[in-house]
Protein backbone atom coordinates (compact mmCIF):
# COMPACT_ATOMS: atom_id res chain seq x y z
CA UNK A 1 0.00 0.00 0.00
CA UNK A 2 1.10 3.55 -0.75
CA UNK A 3 -0.39 6.99 -0.14
CA UNK A 4 0.08 9.86 -2.58
CA UNK A 5 0.09 13.23 -0.81
CA UNK A 6 -1.00 15.85 -3.35
CA UNK A 7 -0.04 19.46 -2.57
CA UNK A 8 -1.29 22.29 -4.82
CA UNK A 9 0.93 25.35 -4.49
CA UNK A 10 0.42 28.98 -5.47
CA UNK A 11 2.63 31.75 -4.07
CA UNK A 12 3.67 29.95 -0.86
CA UNK A 13 7.31 31.05 -0.65
CA UNK A 14 7.17 31.54 3.13
CA UNK A 15 5.74 28.08 3.94
CA UNK A 16 6.67 25.63 1.19
CA UNK A 17 9.92 24.41 2.77
CA UNK A 18 8.33 23.91 6.19
CA UNK A 19 5.23 22.08 4.96
CA UNK A 20 7.34 19.67 2.93
CA UNK A 21 9.61 19.12 5.92
CA UNK A 22 6.58 18.27 8.06
CA UNK A 23 5.10 15.95 5.45
CA UNK A 24 8.42 14.11 5.09
CA UNK A 25 8.70 13.74 8.87
CA UNK A 26 5.39 11.89 9.34
CA UNK A 27 5.84 8.20 10.08
CA UNK A 28 3.19 5.97 8.51
CA UNK A 29 2.56 2.25 8.36
CA UNK A 30 2.48 2.47 4.55
CA UNK A 31 4.86 4.10 2.08
CA UNK A 32 4.23 7.59 0.70
CA UNK A 33 4.99 9.79 -2.26
CA UNK A 34 4.69 13.57 -2.25
CA UNK A 35 3.35 15.28 -5.36
CA UNK A 36 3.64 19.06 -5.59
CA UNK A 37 1.88 21.02 -8.34
CA UNK A 38 3.02 24.61 -8.69
CA UNK A 39 0.15 26.58 -10.22
CA UNK A 40 2.36 29.24 -11.82
CA UNK A 41 3.61 30.90 -8.64
CA UNK A 42 5.20 34.30 -9.16
CA UNK A 43 6.63 35.06 -5.71
CA UNK A 44 9.76 32.90 -5.86
CA UNK A 45 8.10 29.62 -4.86
CA UNK A 46 9.19 28.03 -8.12
CA UNK A 47 12.81 28.92 -7.53
CA UNK A 48 12.66 27.20 -4.14
CA UNK A 49 11.00 24.10 -5.56
CA UNK A 50 13.56 23.74 -8.33
CA UNK A 51 16.36 23.60 -5.76
CA UNK A 52 14.71 21.05 -3.47
CA UNK A 53 16.03 17.51 -3.25
CA UNK A 54 13.85 15.23 -1.12
CA UNK A 55 13.12 11.50 -1.32
CA UNK A 56 9.80 10.48 -2.86
CA UNK A 57 9.12 14.04 -4.02
CA UNK A 58 7.71 14.76 -7.49
CA UNK A 59 7.14 18.33 -8.67
CA UNK A 60 5.03 19.44 -11.63
CA UNK A 61 4.63 22.95 -12.99
CA UNK A 62 1.65 24.64 -14.63
CA UNK A 63 2.68 27.15 -17.27
CA UNK A 64 -0.25 29.41 -16.42
CA UNK A 65 -2.37 29.92 -13.29
CA UNK A 66 -5.29 27.51 -13.62
CA UNK A 67 -6.67 27.30 -10.06
CA UNK A 68 -6.62 24.89 -7.13
CA UNK A 69 -9.05 22.43 -8.70
CA UNK A 70 -6.95 22.19 -11.86
CA UNK A 71 -3.78 21.71 -9.81
CA UNK A 72 -5.43 18.90 -7.84
CA UNK A 73 -6.57 17.22 -11.06
CA UNK A 74 -2.97 17.27 -12.30
CA UNK A 75 -1.81 15.76 -9.03
CA UNK A 76 -4.49 13.07 -9.00
CA UNK A 77 -3.56 12.03 -12.53
CA UNK A 78 0.10 11.75 -11.53
CA UNK A 79 -0.53 9.87 -8.28
CA UNK A 80 0.59 6.25 -8.17
CA UNK A 81 -0.60 5.42 -4.65
CA UNK A 82 -3.56 3.28 -3.62
CA UNK A 83 -4.74 6.20 -1.46
CA UNK A 84 -4.67 9.92 -2.28
CA UNK A 85 -4.53 12.63 0.41
CA UNK A 86 -4.92 16.37 -0.21
CA UNK A 87 -2.59 18.71 1.69
CA UNK A 88 -2.56 22.52 1.38
CA UNK A 89 0.83 24.20 1.06
CA UNK A 90 0.25 26.63 3.93
CA UNK A 91 0.58 25.63 7.58
CA UNK A 92 -3.12 25.63 8.51
CA UNK A 93 -3.33 21.83 8.48
CA UNK A 94 -0.94 19.58 10.41
CA UNK A 95 0.49 16.49 8.67
CA UNK A 96 0.71 14.80 12.09
CA UNK A 97 -3.02 14.11 11.54
CA UNK A 98 -2.27 11.65 8.71
CA UNK A 99 -2.46 8.46 10.80
CA UNK A 100 -5.98 9.25 12.03
CA UNK A 101 -7.06 10.37 8.55
CA UNK A 102 -5.80 7.17 6.94
CA UNK A 103 -7.03 4.76 9.61
CA UNK A 104 -10.67 4.35 8.44
CA UNK A 105 -9.49 3.46 4.93
CA UNK A 106 -6.65 1.18 6.04
CA UNK A 107 -9.02 -0.60 8.43
CA UNK A 108 -11.50 -1.26 5.62
CA UNK A 109 -14.29 0.94 6.99
CA UNK A 110 -14.21 3.83 4.53
CA UNK A 111 -13.68 4.76 0.90
CA UNK A 112 -13.23 8.45 1.71
CA UNK A 113 -12.26 10.40 4.84
CA UNK A 114 -12.81 14.08 5.60
CA UNK A 115 -10.90 15.84 8.36
CA UNK A 116 -13.35 18.05 10.26
CA UNK A 117 -12.28 21.31 11.91
CA UNK A 118 -15.55 21.37 13.84
CA UNK A 119 -15.46 18.07 15.73
CA UNK A 120 -13.39 19.11 18.70
CA UNK A 121 -9.78 19.45 17.56
CA UNK A 122 -7.74 22.41 18.76
CA UNK A 123 -7.96 25.48 16.53
CA UNK A 124 -6.72 29.03 16.30
CA UNK A 125 -9.49 31.52 17.06
CA UNK A 126 -10.14 33.44 13.84
CA UNK A 127 -12.97 35.01 11.82
CA UNK A 128 -16.56 34.56 13.02
CA UNK A 129 -18.08 35.17 9.59
CA UNK A 130 -15.77 32.63 7.94
CA UNK A 131 -17.03 30.11 10.49
CA UNK A 132 -20.65 31.02 9.72
CA UNK A 133 -19.99 30.81 5.98
CA UNK A 134 -18.41 27.38 6.31
CA UNK A 135 -21.34 26.09 8.35
CA UNK A 136 -23.90 27.48 5.90
CA UNK A 137 -22.12 26.01 2.89
CA UNK A 138 -21.79 22.63 4.60
CA UNK A 139 -25.47 22.66 5.57
CA UNK A 140 -26.56 23.57 2.04
CA UNK A 141 -24.26 20.89 0.60
CA UNK A 142 -25.73 18.33 3.01
CA UNK A 143 -29.27 19.25 1.96
CA UNK A 144 -28.41 18.62 -1.68
CA UNK A 145 -26.18 15.56 -1.16
CA UNK A 146 -28.14 14.00 1.75
CA UNK A 147 -24.92 13.65 3.74
CA UNK A 148 -24.37 14.76 7.34
CA UNK A 149 -20.88 16.23 7.11
CA UNK A 150 -19.74 18.88 9.57
CA UNK A 151 -17.01 20.38 7.32
CA UNK A 152 -17.47 20.12 3.57
CA UNK A 153 -14.89 22.83 2.83
CA UNK A 154 -12.02 21.16 4.70
CA UNK A 155 -8.71 20.75 2.90
CA UNK A 156 -8.11 17.31 4.39
CA UNK A 157 -9.82 14.85 2.10
CA UNK A 158 -8.51 11.30 1.61
CA UNK A 159 -9.67 8.95 -1.13
CA UNK A 160 -9.12 5.46 -2.35
CA UNK A 161 -7.53 5.94 -5.76
CA UNK A 162 -10.12 3.74 -7.47
CA UNK A 163 -12.83 6.12 -6.21
CA UNK A 164 -11.11 9.12 -7.78
CA UNK A 165 -10.84 7.26 -11.08
CA UNK A 166 -14.64 7.17 -11.24
CA UNK A 167 -15.00 10.95 -10.96
CA UNK A 168 -14.55 13.43 -13.80
CA UNK A 169 -13.58 16.69 -12.10
CA UNK A 170 -14.48 19.93 -13.86
CA UNK A 171 -13.92 22.72 -11.32
CA UNK A 172 -10.75 24.74 -11.82
CA UNK A 173 -10.77 26.81 -8.62
CA UNK A 174 -12.21 26.35 -5.14
CA UNK A 175 -15.33 24.74 -6.60
CA UNK A 176 -13.44 21.47 -6.18
CA UNK A 177 -14.74 21.06 -2.60
CA UNK A 178 -18.49 21.05 -3.32
CA UNK A 179 -18.04 19.25 -6.64
CA UNK A 180 -16.14 16.31 -5.18
CA UNK A 181 -18.52 16.08 -2.23
CA UNK A 182 -21.65 15.99 -4.39
CA UNK A 183 -20.13 13.45 -6.77
CA UNK A 184 -18.96 11.21 -3.91
CA UNK A 185 -22.49 11.22 -2.52
CA UNK A 186 -23.88 10.12 -5.87
CA UNK A 187 -21.42 7.21 -5.91
CA UNK A 188 -22.69 6.23 -2.43
CA UNK A 189 -19.15 6.05 -1.09
CA UNK A 190 -18.54 5.17 2.54
CA UNK A 191 -17.46 8.54 3.94
CA UNK A 192 -16.00 9.03 7.41
CA UNK A 193 -15.09 12.20 9.28
CA UNK A 194 -12.34 12.48 11.87
CA UNK A 195 -11.55 15.51 14.06
CA UNK A 196 -8.48 17.54 13.15
CA UNK A 197 -6.70 20.59 14.56
CA UNK A 198 -6.66 23.83 12.58
CA UNK A 199 -4.24 26.77 12.64
CA UNK A 200 -6.04 29.24 10.40
CA UNK A 201 -4.19 32.21 8.92
CA UNK A 202 -5.47 35.68 8.05
CA UNK A 203 -5.11 37.60 4.80
CA UNK A 204 -1.91 39.32 5.89
CA UNK A 205 -0.41 35.84 6.22
CA UNK A 206 -1.43 34.81 2.72
CA UNK A 207 -4.97 33.46 2.99
CA UNK A 208 -6.54 33.46 -0.49
CA UNK A 209 -10.15 32.30 -0.30
CA UNK A 210 -12.75 35.08 -0.07
CA UNK A 211 -16.47 35.81 -0.14
CA UNK A 212 -16.65 35.46 -3.92
CA UNK A 213 -15.49 31.85 -3.55
CA UNK A 214 -18.35 31.30 -1.09
CA UNK A 215 -20.85 32.56 -3.66
CA UNK A 216 -19.24 30.34 -6.28
CA UNK A 217 -19.55 27.35 -3.91
CA UNK A 218 -23.33 27.84 -3.76
CA UNK A 219 -23.40 27.79 -7.56
CA UNK A 220 -21.31 24.62 -7.71
CA UNK A 221 -23.49 22.85 -5.13
CA UNK A 222 -26.56 23.57 -7.27
CA UNK A 223 -24.78 22.80 -10.53
CA UNK A 224 -23.43 19.40 -9.53
CA UNK A 225 -26.33 18.51 -7.25
CA UNK A 226 -29.00 19.15 -9.86
CA UNK A 227 -27.24 18.60 -13.15
CA UNK A 228 -24.33 16.26 -12.39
Amino acid sequence: MKVSIVIPVYNERSTIREILKRVQAVKLRISKEIIVIDDFSRDGTRDILKKLRMPNLKIFYHEMNRGKGAALSTGFNRATGDIVLVQDADLEYDPKEYPSLLAPILDGRADVVYGSRFQGGSHRVMFFWHYVGNKLLTTFSNMVSNLNLTDMETCYKVFKKDVLKRINLKSKRFGFEPEITIKLSKLRCRIYEVPISYAGRDYSEGKKIGWKDGVAAVYHILRYGLFG
